[in-house]
């Protein structure tokens, strides 16, 4: 698989990670081409930390960019 080219991952599936993963929320993707290849994605999780996931587990999606730049506002602000 490539790096997904959206910015974001929004939450479909939490199985074995419910603690991790809230489905329905929107999650910024971490570029990471090499776990790309292997169909995984880099993305800040509940605990705040980075860490691989599935890409299964997500939807790729893109906001405008007023959207983007308010969602990178509020990741930031926290």
């Amino acid at each position: 698989m490539k790096q997904p080219t959206k910015p974001f991952a929004l939450c479909v599936d939490s199985t074995d990670y419910r603690a991790s993963l809230i489905p329905g929320k929107v999650y910024r993707i971490i570029p990471d081409p090499r776990a790309a290849k292997d169909d995984f994605v880099r993305i800040v999780d509940e605990s705040g930390e980075d860490y691989l996931y599935h890409k299964s587990h997500f939807l790729f999606v893109d906001f405008p960019p007023a959207v983007t730049k308010r969602i990178l506002a509020l990741e930031n602000a926290s």
